[in-house]
């Protein structure tokens, strides 16, 4: 087999082979054998049929397709191991010579990883938040927590806010009750804004047995956008009663005896946290800026269905689970169709220079992946997927996902290294040390960054 390869841009490549009919021996046999068992011929019994009755009985050419079929995909990995290129997705192939007996020619037009330099990233410097955790952020968190344990009373008054109220709602659109607009002993919070517009105002000054009608634009159900006329009947006040922010309450609520070490507590939570976004910021920046130090080609098919990808992860996955149309959830979001277009082209586009970028810095820096690291990622892919740990590995061995998680810890390895060279400050001045931050965020961080990217790239590649 000879074979050349020709460079038609950055991302594409076009191997062009020519294959001496003698190397199709194999193939050839294998043809034959396989329309013997496809078919009959009086006379023979099957599987015994000679080649030359089958030439004559259904023409060479049927085993010649059969047997180009067979030889095509050996004969390209050939070509494109010699060739020494990273495909990615299926080729084109188009046979541009096929004599029988004497030479079988093609060409293979795919798309390829660009050869992509490193650029010096030790230069880099980004500006990120400041941790500060004031005594209100604290207060507020303790508040939160007091609302937990918050008990409710019944009480014979007007509702007012914060009051919980049990409420029957029945709602109308052209004068016709609303086949799902109706529903009893709803409780509500009054002033959480969780229910119908316009419901705080119906139900505020109300006793229980009163009554009130107000029109509010239904965000949901069979009438979903329509305005409809909603009366609520309320049929039970009660008042929520707060426990007393005291020793007595810390201990209620946590392992701690007094209201002051519960306090401290959280504040070193609120602490923590702040520390993690703060990093996770870091990483967004930097890789940000990592990005637009490298020049890195995308090819334009794996672009086109990396945008087909997430376009349709988010129309039949995403949204079809909230039961939201694309035409809806654009509402919403005050987006033209232009304007989703353009940002989901960016964001596919970030995604995939992402992965070449980090996955190229991986194979420069000789990183490697091991079983810990690999089972640590895998138990926080599982947390975050809501399945138990044996159910997410079994589920990631059984689709072949295994090399795509390998991938992201690796790249969240890259990232990490690029981070601790950099030069990070808060935005009070001060210099923040990343380098004992977790690679595990920072896959996490990568991961975010290359998006959808993973599922079709990884899909792709072979």
């Amino acid at each position: 087999m000879k074979s050349a390869v020709e460079t038609l841009n950055p991302t594409r490549v076009r191997l062009t082979v020519e294959v001496p009919f003698e190397e199709l021996k194999d193939s050839l046999d294998a043809a034959y054998k396989k329309i013997n068992q496809q078919v009959t011929v009086k006379g023979f019994r099957k599987g015994k049929i000679p080649a030359r009755v089958i030439d004559q009985r259904f023409g060479r050419g049927a085993v010649l397709e059969e047997a180009v079929n067979d030889a095509l995909p050996k004969l390209y990995t050939e070509a494109v191991n010699e060739a020494e290129v990273n495909p990615l997705g299926q080729p084109e192939v188009d046979i541009t010579e096929l004599k029988d007996g004497e030479l079988l020619a093609f060409t293979a037009e795919v798309d390829i990883r660009p050869t992509i330099e490193i650029p010096d990233y030790s230069g880099i410097e980004v500006e990120v938040d400041a941790i500060e955790v004031t005594d209100e952020d604290v207060e507020k968190s303790v508040q939160q927590l007091r609302e937990r344990f918050a008990s409710t009373n019944p009480v014979e008054r007007p509702a007012a806010e914060g009051d919980v109220v049990t409420i029957d709602l029945e709602a109308k659109v052209d004068g016709e009750v609303l086949p799902d607009g109706v529903a009893s002993g709803v409780s509500y919070t009054i002033g959480s804004g969780e229910l119908l517009d316009g419901i705080d105002e119906a139900v505020t000054g109300l006793e229980a047995g009163g009554e009130a009608t107000f029109t509010s634009k239904l965000k949901g159900g069979s009438a979903e956008g329509k305005d409809a006329e909603v009366t609520v009947k309320v049929t039970a006040v009660a008042a929520r009663e707060l426990p007393e922010l005291d020793d007595e309450f810390a201990q209620m609520a946590s392992e701690f005896d007094t209201l002051d070490e519960l306090k401290a507590d959280s504040r070193k939570r609120l602490e923590n946290m702040k520390q993690f976004d703060q990093a996770t910021q870091a990483q967004e920046r930097v890789l940000e800026k990592f990005l637009e130090l490298a020049e890195i080609p995308v090819p334009e098919k794996l672009l086109e269905d990396e945008v087909n990808t997430r376009k349709h992860n988010l129309e039949h996955h995403q949204l079809g689970q909230m039961g939201l149309t694309l035409e809806k959830y654009l509402e919403f979001q005050g987006k033209t169709v232009e304007e989703f277009e353009a940002e989901t082209k960016e964001q596919a586009v970030k995604g995939i220079k992402t992965q070449f970028l980090l996955d190229e810095l991986v194979s420069q820096e000789k990183l490697n992946v091991d079983q810990e690291e690999l089972t640590e990622h895998l138990m926080r892919r599982a947390a975050s997927s809501g399945m138990s740990p044996d159910q997410f590995a079994q589920a990631v061995v059984q689709g072949g996902q295994v090399p795509m998680l390998v991938g992201e810890v690796a790249r969240g390895k890259a990232l990490a290294v690029v981070v601790e060279a950099a030069k990070v400050v808060d935005t009070n001045g001060n210099v923040v040390d990343l380098s004992d931050e977790d690679e595990e965020q920072a896959a996490e961080a990568a991961k975010a960054a290359s998006g959808e990217a993973e599922g079709s790239e990884g899909s792709e590649e072979k």
